[in-house]
């Protein structure tokens, strides 16, 4: 059997492109691999759970774009399926004059990209989060916290039911494209497995270079990862907040901040922060993998991100080791926590795609052969944008057949 699409990955982005081809082209044989045993194993089930309104990105951009359509789809997708979301809204706070003047800048950024916020002042953020200290806020009405392995958990069955075909514990070893077809080798309990498709769509996320890389593309990133740790704060802080709290960001880095998530089970997260990770999969408090470590001092892009922002590593670093100074990124805006309400959580790992001179892609980027479509970086807010990204996704794969074709 030869499929017509094979899709590798079953995070958010995957399942969600394969739940819309197989949508658009109910005739159409669809296959899934995912290489672990459940779905939306890594980065989506590792992030914070909010649906973003899209406050931070660059008018124009991919990102803005797939965010401002992903709210409504996302909690549309939710309402469908009966999957429980709030809508709690967002505070970015601002506690000196240097984020007070980055906060007038982001708020004219919502009003380009059409978000809609509200300026506050510090006596009205005190009436909106008595726990919440600042000079002055924005606020965001449609932010919402969402549970995404559910999202995604309920995707995989909505395409299984239209008769898609989904391969959990196939982990992906070998690709080889020719003029007529994609051959995809898998392991699967020890077995190798071979499947044949006349396309291919990789949503690999930590592993997307390594994708191209078997099919001989020639792009100029590769990925790096970058851990992000959480703590939870002790449930008697459950209530702490009304809103998500969030600080104004340093608009030099890709990283939003240390903030007060709440989670759609009641509990209160803290984070993340962001720092190298030595492991593309390693979620434990000290991970390493020599082939990935390899990987990276054998790329001059990390060097160069080395470089770059080695100051801000060793602040990071330190923060990782050193809870109390942690603790001091969210006591800026919520002075009366202590280190000991900071409970182990777990962490999560961003796939930061950087380029060769060590740049770091802030936008969606992709890569393609003539039988084969590559997610190469689906930053934050990809979980919030899957399904225009899914959407965006086979739009292209048409496109690409019908050049291919011509």
């Amino acid at each position: 059997m030869i499929y017509d699409y094979i899709i590798i990955g079953g995070g958010i982005v995957g399942v969600s492109t394969a739940w819309q081809l197989q949508q658009r082209f109910p005739n159409k044989t669809i296959l899934l691999l995912e290489k672990e045993s459940a779905y939306s194993v890594h980065q989506t089930g590792h992030n914070s759970g909010v649906i973003h309104a899209g406050v931070y990105y660059a008018p124009g951009s991919l990102k803005a774009k797939f965010c401002k359509r992903g709210v409504a789809a996302t909690t549309d997708f939710c309402d469908q399926h009966n999957i429980p979301y709030q809508r709690c809204g967002k505070l970015l706070v601002a506690t000196n004059a240097t984020e007070v003047e980055r906060m007038q800048a982001l708020f004219e950024r919502c009003q380009k990209n059409q978000i809609a916020v509200e300026l506050l002042d510090a006596q009205q953020l005190k009436q909106r989060e008595p726990n919440i200290t600042g000079m002055a806020a924005i606020f965001v009405k449609d932010t919402a916290i969402v549970n995404y392995r559910q999202i995604t958990a309920v995707m995989a069955e909505c395409f299984s039911q239209l008769g898609g075909d989904a391969r959990l514990e196939h982990r992906v070893v070998a690709v080889t494209e020719s003029s007529e077809q994609v051959e995809v080798e898998v392991r699967h309990a020890k077995v190798k497995v071979n499947f044949s498709g006349r396309f291919l769509i990789s949503c690999s996320g930590l592993m997307a270079d390594r994708i191209t890389k078997m099919l001989g593309i020639n792009t100029d990133f590769q990925i790096i990862p970058f851990r992000g740790e959480y703590y939870q704060l002790a449930a008697k802080h459950n209530k702490i907040v009304k809103h998500l709290i969030y600080p104004i960001p340093d608009p030099e880095l890709p990283f939003l901040g240390v903030h007060l998530t709440r989670m759609i089970d009641g509990s209160v997260t803290v984070g993340p922060n962001a720092v190298q990770g030595w492991k593309r999969e390693g979620y434990a408090r000290f991970n390493f993998s020599l082939r990935d470590v390899w990987q990276m001092l054998c790329f001059s892009g990390f060097w160069r991100v080395l470089k770059n922002n080695f100051k801000t590593g060793l602040i990071e670093t330190k923060n990782s080791l050193y809870k109390p100074g942690y603790l001091k990124l969210v006591q800026k805006y919520c002075p009366q926590l202590k280190t000991a309400d900071l409970t182990v959580y777990p962490a999560g790992i961003r796939a930061q795609a950087v380029m060769s001179d060590g740049s770091l892609v802030h936008d969606f980027l992709f890569a393609s052969s003539a039988r084969s479509l590559h997610v190469c970086n689906a930053p934050s807010p990809a979980a919030t944008s899957a399904i225009p990204i899914g959407e965006y996704i086979c739009d292209k794969v048409v496109e690409a057949q019908a050049v291919h074709s011509d």
